[in-house]
């Protein structure tokens, strides 16, 4: 395993983007960054993450021969293994917030953002990019955000930290290969935020409606329940979860 530490840089995903074009980076290859200048989550929301504080790295993946119907498998693998670490340091109410927030009560603690790259109707590679809130305490205007020291109460080894994180990755890519998709679908949904829970949810018309969150669909698309007891499916595109 190769560990690219970096002061700063624009974002890990970014750098990750100029080595694949320049030939390099073997799989597993980890860029970790004290500050990125452009970190971007899901839809292009900016990641805001004070310099040295957090986890902001992306884990390359090379070799995955994935249908890209299958796409949604790697966020469940790494969003699983987000959980898994942040569940072992015991912080409370965790839940993934579809499609691969994760929360702790309703306050987010990690984003993350997998960008893939194409061979034919395969997807080859992976770019993982994970921003985790550690030791930050102070987060301005961001609503809903908090860390792991505010959660917790202490500080924490954020190179240790890393370790545990990538070790869970690549024990929930082996686990993928092992188990069924059923399973591992079953696995994520148990853990889903506000899973079969009445909840508010906004269209992409900017319209409110109320419905249930039943699971995801093979195709990572959020099946809700509406009032009249039909299931629709909606892409990261078309619904946003309101609580």
């Amino acid at each position: 395993m190769n560990i690219i530490k970096l002061d700063a840089t624009d974002s890990t995903n970014a750098y990750f983007k100029r080595l694949l074009s320049d030939g390099l980076g073997a799989d597993f290859t980890v860029v970790t960054a004290k500050e990125q200048r452009s970190g971007k989550g899901q839809m292009g929301a900016k990641w805001e993450s004070d310099s040295g504080k957090n986890l902001t790295f992306s884990v390359l993946r090379k070799g995955l021969n994935l249908s890209v119907n299958d796409y949604f498998v790697l966020n469940i693998c790494v969003s699983l293994a987000v959980y898994k670490t942040l569940k072992a340091h015991h912080v409370p109410d965790l839940s993934i917030k579809w499609p691969n927030d994760i929360l702790s009560g309703t306050s987010k603690i990690c984003g993350i953002l997998i960008e893939n790259i194409l061979s034919g109707n395969l997807i080859n590679t992976g770019i993982i990019g994970i921003g985790l809130n550690v030791n930050q305490t102070f987060f301005g205007e961001l609503e809903n955000a908090s860390s792991l020291k505010l959660i917790l109460g202490k500080n924490f080894n954020l190179d240790e930290l890393l370790l545990e994180l990538i070790e869970n990755l690549k024990s929930a890519f082996l686990d993928s290969h092992s188990r069924s998709t059923e399973s591992l679908w079953q696995t994520y949904e148990k853990v889903l935020f506000r899973k079969d829970k009445p909840s508010t949810f906004e269209n992409k018309e900017n319209e409110l409606f109320m419905g249930f969150i039943r699971g995801v669909s093979p195709t990572g698309k959020l099946q809700i329940v509406l009032e009249d007891n039909v299931i629709k499916e909606f892409d990261i595109k078309e619904v946003k979860l309101l609580y």
